[in-house]
């Protein structure tokens, strides 16, 4: 093949750049007749600017999607364990990490002004350089309320990110392309325990438990949101459209309820989040008691664990169906309460180890397995309102309920002499695993197959 200088030009072929179209060699020239070779250059030009433009653009994407969940996962992961450190009472604590179940709640709202009047990559940068802001500021208070008030001014504008970021990527590449793309978001979650490594071992300073992860997540943050303004334009593509509250929250998908089966499924998802709370939100209070130096670290491989699971999920769908499949997942979450059980029991590290791997099977099986439920179940008017819904239910008043209960157990189980807490984790984690086979046992009773989702969701995996 000839070599040419490309010409850029403003078209895009994209039916030609898969099937990577040669231009025919500089000896022909000669032998052309009419614009044969002229619109062979053309062609040529075009699949090699528009491999390098598409190239470009996934990379900008990947970037995204790796500091969106840094920026997040840097601070958000010891937070318990800061909180603790500075005599946060267990109510304040349960409210001020729930100032992500709250953000869950209004993110639909900011999302869907977002999507009607204002460019994605221009919102998400706006709302990053304001998160960034907060979170410098929360490194500068240590009275509970003001760290509520600025973590959940933080996260009304972080959460939007979440759905931002894929709307952003799911407009520029293929959907089957972006699996490849939001992996990133895993692995930028996974990297953010560097930052601990290098605060203990480069800078000699302490970092769990500490102000410091505000300090990196408000830098990355800052950074983050220069870098959105290189992103591609994404025009809002609701521009025009009306809207209501009801419809940003996904309340109108509440018909679906008069199924009972999908009813049943709402309100186990919702029981399920009360279990998962005390990982998810209080677990960096739980290895800071154990004596575990990098937090972060330590619970950064369940993240990187998920980046696996995810992968038999399809697998596991097609040969044994969604019901099957979600169990798995509430199995995974039992396990995992009886391993920090038995774990605290027998003072063995190990068992800490087992049920930290488990949060990605627990994530994948049973939460998103529980979002591909929904969108075979929902009719296509309904499909996104739905999976707001379970996002609501969930990661919103799931959460929020489930932090409560959670810091209400902690308290319960857990006293105070000479400014030192002394916890029973043995019977924190026993309640936390009841709780946790209920739920499992409710799920097995209450929610049937279902013969046509099962078809839907062999043909689609």
């Amino acid at each position: 093949m000839c070599r040419l200088s490309n010409i850029l030009l403003p078209a895009h072929l994209n039916h030609v750049i898969t099937n990577n179209y040669q231009m025919p060699c500089l000896e022909e020239y000669a032998n052309f007749q009419g614009s044969w070779f002229i619109s062979h250059l053309i062609i040529y030009s075009l699949v090699n600017n528009m491999k390098k433009t598409l190239f470009s653009v996934s990379i900008l994407l990947s970037i995204m999607m790796l500091l969106q969940y840094m920026m997040y996962a840097v601070w958000w992961v010891p937070l318990a364990a800061y909180l603790t450190n500075i005599g946060v009472s267990s109510f304040q604590k349960s409210l001020i990490l729930s100032s992500m179940a709250i953000g869950c709640m209004a993110s639909p709202i900011i999302g869907m002004i977002a999507d009607r009047y204002f460019p994605s990559q221009k919102v998400l940068a706006l709302l990053n350089f304001i998160n960034g802001i907060l979170l410098l500021l929360a490194a500068f208070f240590v009275h509970p309320d003001m760290l509520f008030i600025l973590l959940l001014l933080a996260m009304i504008c972080y959460m939007p990110s979440w759905s931002l970021t894929s709307a952003i990527a799911l407009t520029h590449v293929n959907g089957d392309k972006f699996s490849r793309i939001r992996v990133f978001g895993s692995i930028g979650w996974v990297i953010s325990g560097v930052f601990s490594i290098v605060t203990v071992k480069v800078f000699n300073l302490d970092f769990d438990g500490t102000r410091v992860p505000f300090y990196y997540g408000a830098a990355i943050s800052i950074l983050t949101a220069l870098f959105n303004l290189s992103l591609p334009d994404t025009p809002p593509l609701a521009k025009g459209q009306k809207w209501t509250i009801l419809d940003a929250l996904g309340l109108r998908s509440l018909k679906l309820m008069k199924d009972k089966n999908f009813a049943a499924f709402i309100i186990l998802s919702f029981l399920a989040m009360i279990p998962f709370s005390m990982y998810w939100s209080y677990c960096s209070e739980f290895l800071l008691n154990k004596g575990f130096q990098y937090i972060s670290v330590t619970m950064n491989w369940g993240q990187f664990a998920e980046m696996f699971f995810l992968l038999t999920i399809p697998l596991l769908i097609r040969k044994s169906g969604l019901r099957i499949t979600m169990i798995t997942g509430l199995i995974a979450l039992l396990v995992r309460n009886l391993s920090f059980l038995v774990g605290s029991g027998m003072d063995n590290s190990i068992f800490y180890f087992i049920g930290i791997l488990l949060h990605g099977l627990i994530f994948g099986y049973f939460f998103l397995g529980g979002q591909i439920y929904i969108n075979r179940k929902a009719p296509d008017d309904l499909k996104a309102q739905a999976q707001g819904l379970i996002f609501l239910v969930t990661f919103g008043l799931g959460l929020l309920v489930g932090n409560l209960i959670s810091g209400r157990i902690i308290s319960e189980h857990s006293s105070v002499m000479n400014n030192m807490v002394s916890y029973n984790w043995t019977g924190i984690w026993g309640i936390t695993s009841i709780l946790t086979l209920v739920t499992l046992l409710s799920f097995l009773f209450f929610f049937k197959q279902e013969k046509e989702v099962v078809a839907e969701t062999v043909l689609a995996c």
